[in-house]
């Protein structure tokens, strides 16, 4: 927190705000300040090590970052889960990015019971998301605005009936560590998902032809090469593809000789929020 500051100033990969664009920042900035009852003007300066805005869950990490950073800074003292709480508020997925490992969003039934909770920790499972990014630009719609269409899609409904049932098959599958359990599910959910948002009004159609070219490549080399390899996609036209750590090497050597593939990016289940003594200004 910066008190000469005038107003809140806000660095995104290297580029100052304008107010419009920190508009949602900046009023999760005023959930800290008024849980620390103060009135002071932050300077925020935030990095990715990924396209931001495309599908890659940028804000989960974004707002987790923030959320722990800002209490921090201004001397809230929060429990975790507390801490998951306020992450909700900025967006969502930043209630998991809370925790390390393998982590549950509960949908609660008020604001104190809507959080995250660690199912196991980063070392249960060596699985791997490869992430394969079919296009770095920023989407055209984001997903807060998309959140906002999905009950006039004709197809929610059925979707929603089937969550619980699908969410149980995935506990089991990260419980036993049964990929070919989980990938189905995985998979499955994430066209009923885009399904959802393309007959919505109005459609949201993220993908694009490399998304549905690399789609088919997955299946294909599952399939016919017997690699272990499962999609899912976020809100965007990247592709998250999740592998066990002895299919890695296979998986991202052919997706560089994909012309579709801008970039990849490879990950795995990591640790919450640290406090480094490295600084961004």
């Amino acid at each position: 927190a910066a008190g000469q500051l005038a107003a809140d100033q806000i660095e995104l990969d290297g580029v100052q705000l304008a107010a419009g664009a920190a508009k949602r920042l900046v009023a999760h900035l005023d959930r800290v300040r008024a849980l620390a009852d103060v009135d002071v003007c932050a300077r925020v300066a935030s990095r990715n090590n990924f396209p931001a805005a495309s599908g890659i869950a940028s804000s989960a990490s974004g707002f987790a970052a923030l959320s722990a950073a800002g209490a921090l800074a201004l001397g809230v003292d929060l429990s975790p889960v507390e801490l998951s709480a306020l992450a909700r508020l900025g967006s969502g997925s930043a209630s998991r990015s809370v925790f390390g490992g393998f982590v549950e969003w509960s949908q609660g039934c008020d604001h104190a019971s809507s959080v995250a909770h660690q199912m196991f920790d980063r070392d249960h499972w060596a699985l791997f998301d490869v992430v394969a990014v079919i296009s770095s630009r920023a989407k055209h719609t984001s997903s807060l605005s998309g959140h906002s269409l999905a009950a006039s899609s004709p197809l929610q409904e059925g979707r929603l009936a089937h969550v619980e049932g699908e969410l149980q098959i995935v506990r089991e599958a990260i419980a036993q560590r049964d990929l070919h359990k989980l990938g189905p599910v995985i998979e499955r959910d994430a066209l009923a998902m885009h399904g959802v948002m393309m007959t919505s009004t109005p459609s949201l159609v993220y993908w694009e032809p490399g998304t549905i070219e690399l789609i088919q490549a997955v299946r294909r080399w599952r399939e016919q090469e017997g690699i272990g390899v499962y999609f899912t996609i976020d809100a965007g036209p990247n592709l998250h593809l999740i592998c066990e750590e002895s299919d890695v090497a296979k998986v991202q050597e052919r997706l560089q000789q994909m012309a579709c593939v801008e970039k990849v990016i490879i990950s795995r289940p990591g640790p919450g929020p640290q406090l480094l003594a490295q600084h961004l200004f």
